[in-house]
């Protein structure tokens, strides 16, 4: 699913982009990303993409896995850094979720020059080290949007749950009433599949929405 190129995103502010950091991807091989997280990170740069083309500002978002739901919490701010902060204190602090993407807009230097993509990091508890992946794309006089067909894979990003345990290993008075109550909809989610979960078309995944027929 995930295509790749030498890539890098380099330290810049954008509609907001996150604070300050470069991700680096020096191999041409895609690692074997976990299939729960590459359908969350798959599913947060299908929702920047939405909002992009739909006229709207990409405010920097997390999605959250927590059993079968997904939590979808916007984190904007009056700058890249307020919004990186918020986002990473959001995820370190999620005691029983199984996974995260953090989406948000921004550029990737590429042997062609510079591109706009979104983009959206993840991980999993305990993990070392999380994943990039992007959408790149154009912008057209009229303000068109034009993306690549494909996800393309960026590099290791830091795991913001990398503290965390696994959902399991934490007693009922560990995690955070929102998580622990999870069997209904998802915080702010929205009524489109979540694509983290399989399941039939019509029915429900967990998280509040229904697959398209």
């Amino acid at each position: 699913m995930l295509a790749t190129t030498p890539r890098r995103i380099p330290n810049r502010e954008r509609r907001p982009a996150v604070a300050d950091r470069t991700i680096e991807n020096d191999s041409t091989d895609v690692p074997e990303i976990p299939e729960e997280l590459e359908r969350v990170l798959v599913f947060a740069l299908d929702e920047g993409k939405e909002k992009l083309q739909g006229g709207e500002d990409l405010v920097p978002f997390t999605a959250l896995i927590v059993k079968d739901n997904l939590f979808l919490e916007t984190h904007p701010g009056e700058n890249a850094e307020e919004c990186f902060t918020a986002a990473e204190a959001n995820v370190r602090g999620a005691r029983g979720a199984g996974g995260y993407a953090f989406c948000y807009d921004g550029y990737i230097e590429t042997d062609d020059g510079v591109k706009d993509a979104i983009i959206a990091e993840g991980g999993q508890p305990g993990a070392d080290t999380g994943y990039a992946v992007a959408y790149l794309y154009t912008t057209d006089d009229d303000g068109n949007f034009a993306f690549e067909s494909e996800p393309a894979y960026i590099g290791e990003a830091p795991n913001f749950m990398e503290a965390l345990k696994e959902p399991v290993a934490y007693a009922a008075d560990e995690i955070d009433e929102k998580y622990a109550a999870a069997g209904g909809d998802g915080e702010d989610a929205g009524d489109e599949c979540c694509g983290a979960h399989d399941h039939a078309a019509g029915e429900s995944c967990g998280c509040g929405c229904a697959a398209e027929e």
